[in-house]
């Protein structure tokens, strides 16, 4: 399919050729769940944890006699019922990683990209490139685009001067083309896309 480039100024720049295997399927939210839920589960620290009674320092005495006394037969205070005792089945340290086949992976990339076509969420810019590292510059610019909500996808090397700009300000995503995800896709309003992005996913899905 031919789209309009447009310049960071707003203007034409011209048309490029968006292909049909890429940004052309018919999006299946069930793929892109099941790729965000394995990157979320991948970016999980994991490292929640609470002490079972064997970790508890506390006596291990009995509490008092096994007979004569009415009460309940009780032995450790380290116990989960008492308080200060462990907890019975809390959370250990350990991954959340699971398993997602890499053609499972590449599809939902596609699949995601498809669905901000279909949604009129894509932009294509010739070139991600700042004059100088201004923030206020910057995002008067994507205040002209109508940006206020949006991923930026450049080359495979950023330009220094927009990353710098453009990370303070808020809802603003910046990433090279090797950085691409479906959940950052999915989470921001607007992708927007550089000349070398198209062609760079244009040649990873030969």
């Amino acid at each position: 399919m031919e789209f309009n480039v447009k310049t960071l100024e707003g203007k034409d720049a011209g048309k490029v050729s968006l292909s049909d295997a890429i940004f052309g399927l018919e999006p299946r939210e069930d793929i892109l769940a099941r790729v965000i839920r394995w990157q979320l589960a991948k970016k999980q620290q994991g490292t929640h944890k609470a002490k079972g009674r064997a970790e508890i320092s506390r006596t291990g005495a009995k509490m008092y006699k096994q007979k004569g006394t009415g009460r309940a037969r009780h032995h450790s205070a380290r116990a989960p019922q008492f308080r200060g005792g462990g907890k019975a089945h809390g959370p250990v340290v350990r991954s959340h990683e699971h398993d997602l086949p890499k053609k499972v992976r590449a599809l939902g990339l596609r699949h995601a990209l498809s669905a901000k076509i279909k949604a009129d969420d894509v932009i294509v810019i010739d070139n991600l490139v700042a004059a100088e590292a201004k923030t206020k510059s910057l995002a008067s610019v994507f205040e002209t685009l109508g940006l206020t909500n949006a991923l930026f996808i450049g080359g495979a090397e950023l330009d220094g001067n927009f990353k710098l700009a453009a990370q303070n300000i808020p809802n603003i995503d910046v990433l090279p083309i090797q950085g691409i995800n479906v959940y950052d896709i999915v989470r921001r309003g607007k992708l927007v896309l550089s000349k070398a992005a198209v062609e760079a996913l244009e040649e990873r899905f030969k």
